[in-house]
């Protein structure tokens, strides 16, 4: 059986997929298609779609369909605003939603209060201000980090202190489990879906964990201002919009504050590696510490690029062995998230069936996730 074709919804699919060359190296007969010289078989079109991450429906239609992400995306160079976003962000932000949806009546349901700091601040109010209110709601002082000897460990446990507060984080660097769509941090590094019930905060894990804790306070910022977006924080630069701006000013007030920095600057400024020390103290990495540097204008933005661009350089983030299967699922779950499902699962209020579909894990390994990271046995 033979398919035929409309041109144009073919041409979008292969641009929709970011992956157009090596669609066209699988799949040999695509110019013969896109020519209508040939049409393909039923099996191979579904072995397309499938490839190229569109809904097989989509590919029938004699249009092509009209698609929008249903938060706004942020890019720091205007250049890039109007290239499309690619499936694999659309279908993450998707999965999230899903998440959070099922999270939002089951908290409504066990009778939990709406969370009183979304929202909460203004776009108005001074950043140094609301850096401050986001330490008191987590319930964390300013030096909070001090007590961690490494900055990765500051990172997981401030993933720690905001999921404790309400809002779920989910750190995944593939969609779903899906070995072979790697997450581009070039296009995003992180999003926020505001709920306020249930925030969510999602953070690229193929983007270096150097960059990733300015991506959780960045992202911490938006629930508070109670907006839903996404963003690339390009060199942790915000886009040119001012709502962006203020977001990257909190992030690097809650991470680096301001009170007693220039003393701090002064007394190392001269020393080689000034960063590091700075990075030490704060419990950040030395990107952000010298991203800080550069907003409090102690350096110019060609010190701070020059030496962007010799750090990413030499830290570019290695591929992993992916590590336990069952611990990573923590992450790409979340632990909030996550044992509230298994809970409700246990207790016969959630079928497993949208267990399976929330998490992507089914059957035994579904099973063996619960036991692995919660002890629990189903």
């Amino acid at each position: 059986m033979r398919i035929a074709l409309s041109t144009e919804v073919l041409e979008w699919a292969l641009n929709r997929s970011n992956r157009r060359e090596s669609l066209e190296n699988k799949f040999p007969k695509v110019s013969e298609w896109l020519s209508g010289d040939v049409q393909p078989t039923l099996r191979q079109l579904e072995n397309f779609a499938k490839a190229a991450a569109v809904p097989f429906g989509y590919l029938l239609l004699s249009d092509p369909p009209e698609e929008s992400l249903p938060i706004t995306h942020f890019r720091t160079l205007r250049s890039d605003t109007s290239r499309r976003f690619s499936p694999d962000l659309l279908e993450t932000i998707q999965k999230m939603q899903q998440r959070q949806e099922w999270m939002r009546e089951h908290l409504i349901e066990q009778g939990h209060d709406r969370l009183s700091f979304v929202g909460s601040a203004s776009f108005n109010d001074d950043p140094v201000a609301v850096a401050r209110r986001i330490r008191e709601d987590l319930g964390i002082q300013e030096d909070w980090a001090a007590i961690h000897t490494r900055w990765e460990d500051a990172l997981r446990a401030l993933e720690k202190k905001v999921e404790e507060a309400g809002v779920l984080v989910m750190v995944n660097g593939i969609v779903g489990n899906n070995t072979h769509r790697n997450l581009d941090p070039r296009e995003f590094r992180g999003f926020v879906l505001v709920d306020d019930y249930a925030p969510l905060v999602f953070i690229n894990g193929a983007d270096a964990k150097a960059a990733q804790m300015f991506t959780l306070a960045h992202e911490l910022a938006h629930v508070w201002f109670g907006v839903s977006a996404s963003f690339d924080l390009r060199e942790l630069q915000a886009a040119d919009d001012l709502h962006e701006q203020i977001c990257n000013r909190v992030a690097a007030e809650f991470l680096v504050p301001q009170s007693g920095f220039e003393k701090v600057w002064q007394s190392v400024r001269t020393e080689e590696k000034p960063y590091k020390i700075i990075a030490r103290r704060y419990k950040v990495s030395e990107i952000v510490a010298a991203r800080r540097v550069l907003d409090l204008g102690f350096i110019t933005s060609n010190d701070f690029f020059e030496y962007y661009h010799e750090w990413q350089g030499q830290k570019r983030k290695k591929s992993s062995s992916g590590g336990d299967f069952y611990a990573t699922q923590g992450f790409r779950i979340g632990k909030r998230f996550g044992q509230a499902l298994v809970s409700s699962v246990q207790e016969g209020r959630t079928l497993y069936t949208d267990a399976y579909r929330l998490t992507g894990l089914y059957g035994k390994t579904f099973k063996q996730y619960a036991q692995e990271v919660y002890g629990r046995t189903l």
